[in-house]
């Protein structure tokens, strides 16, 4: 009950979370822009197209890492190809994973055979070169986009505001630089008021392996390729690229900055939050322990009761039994069978190895044993997807311990322990008689005057059947099922044939 409560509590968060997710997680790549010079191309199905191709299955599988970017080769020289890639730094690594892998077969389609080529979408740019790009300032090709609408309404030239605001983002990136390791990521958005409707946002953001100087040249050359007097703009380049909108085109919540608590505040909430922290945690533990080790104590102790139960029915059936003289045909009395103990039939048959498997039968494997004293003995074991429960193994013993004869399987114990149902039979070296019936070799061994002498003596045991009809019903009833299950057996086999009268 508890496990369905907590798989139902998931399940709903899955569906909240999976219903509040920005809208831009489930948006496919939005296609901008793509440059794949014609002068220099390479053949098809040439070591350059193979590394290539190998360079863009690199670059899509590691589309998901935390900063957004990833560059690699692929090849030796001359056939070198190297790669990146460059996602928005807002977006999540699920995003960035999607645009990269529709890039890198994108960018195939587009650049059939052109050695070196670079596509842009909204959401990510990828590009390939034959050349080294790496920590490499790359200002051309470039892309220029602009919001038709003409932008009105401010105070302020709206021209200078979106420099302003540019150099503002540089300077961002340029302290993020220097105050973070190598390879971080280079992202930074501003929002400015307008008026008290209109809001400008912009964004700039470089590769990652730029140094800070670097990156800031690449975004100056970016500033002064900027579209002027539109609502919005954009320039694209390899190295880095910056936009301005009137609307919010990234994900605020992603880069909403937490303002810094004061240092006194700071100091305060972290010494208030360590001792709860602790409580709770501690808390949490003990409650835990106490629950899981309640639940274990509950399911031991049932399975003690169901063992402890089990085996005194069981056993009051074989005391019940053992008592009781049946004289067989010989005049010789049923010995009494006791109930083994488990480890001592696994340690006999070396604790049910297949090798000591001697068949399967309709309610599980039987294992040949042999005990300390070097007794062989036969091992039912009851499987434990059989149907067979309690009742019917019950059943089973009380039908032994009727039937104990010098002709027949003699019974020699019993065990319920631990679930598991077994019964102990003396083993019979020389199988069974069907093995001798069916088999060409072994059949040459019964000439028709021992076959006689058998059919006479399974009439007998149906005549002493039918004598026993009103002492016992159910034992009747399992009797003649027997003998038919196993006259049966013989008749429909066309090379041998019984009667039975």
């Amino acid at each position: 009950m508890q496990s369905s409560t907590v798989f139902i509590t998931l399940w709903l968060l899955l569906i909240v979370f999976s219903v509040l997710s920005p809208v831009t997680e489930a948006q496919p790549p939005t296609y901008r822009d793509h440059v794949c010079p014609n002068t220099t191309t390479f053949l098809i199905n040439s070591t350059y197209q193979a590394n290539r191709d190998t360079l863009l299955t690199s670059l899509s599988s590691n589309g998901s890492r935390g900063n957004g970017f990833y560059n690699t080769t692929s090849g030796r020289n001359p056939d070198t190809v190297y790669g990146l890639f460059l996602c928005r730094g807002d977006l999540s690594t699920s995003v960035c994973q999607a645009c990269v892998t529709f890039a890198s077969t994108d960018i195939s389609r587009r650049c059939p055979v052109e050695i070196a080529a670079v596509v842009w979408y909204d959401e990510c740019l990828l590009r390939y070169s034959d050349e080294n790009i790496f920590s490499a300032v790359a200002e051309e090709p470039a892309t220029i986009l602009f919001n038709i609408k003409n932008a009105t309404g401010t105070e302020i030239p709206f021209d200078q505001l979106v420099a302003a605001t540019v150099v503002m983002n540089m300077n961002d990136i340029t302290t993020q630089t220097e105050n973070k390791p190598a390879g971080s990521k280079k992202f930074a958005t501003r929002e400015t008021k307008l008026s008290s409707f209109q809001t400008l946002y912009t964004l700039a953001q470089c590769t990652p392996d730029l140094s800070g100087s670097g990156c800031s040249r690449c975004l100056q050359g970016a500033r002064e390729n900027l579209p002027n007097g539109w609502q919005g703009g954009r320039v694209l380049s390899p190295s880095c690229n910056i936009r301005y909108e009137t609307y919010p085109f990234y994900n605020l919540a992603a880069v909403s900055p937490q303002p810094p608590p004061a240092p006194e505040e700071e100091k305060q909430n972290k010494s208030n939050r360590i001792p709860v922290l602790v409580a709770s945690l501690s808390a949490i533990f003990g409650l835990a322990v106490v629950f899981i080790s309640a639940f274990f104590i509950w399911r031991r102790r049932n399975s003690r009761d169901e063992e402890n139960s089990q085996e005194v029915q069981l056993l009051g059936l074989v005391n019940e039994h053992s008592r009781e003289t049946f004289n067989g045909e010989n005049g010789e009395r049923s010995q009494e069978f006791p109930s083994i103990r488990l480890d001592v039939l696994h340690a006999a048959t070396n604790h049910f190895f297949d090798e000591n498997k001697l068949g399967q039968g309709g309610f599980g494997p039987v294992y040949k044993g042999t005990l300390a004293d070097g007794k062989e003995i036969a091992v039912k074991r009851l499987s434990e997807t059989s149907s067979q429960g309690l009742v019917e193994f019950k059943n089973e013993i009380m039908l032994i311990a009727k039937l104990q004869h010098r002709n027949l399987v003699r019974l020699l114990g019993c065990c319920l322990e631990k679930n598991e149902k077994l019964l102990v039979y003396e083993f019979m070296p020389n199988k069974s008689l069907d093995v001798f019936l069916f088999d060409s070799k072994l059949a040459a061994q019964l000439d028709w005057q021992k076959r006689f002498n058998i059919i006479k003596g399974i009439a007998r045991v149906d005549i002493w059947h039918q004598n026993m009809l009103w002492k016992d019903s159910f034992l009747s009833n399992l009797m003649f099922s027997v003998l038919e299950s196993f006259c049966w057996r013989l008749l429909v086999d066309k090379r041998t044939m019984v009667f039975i009268i």
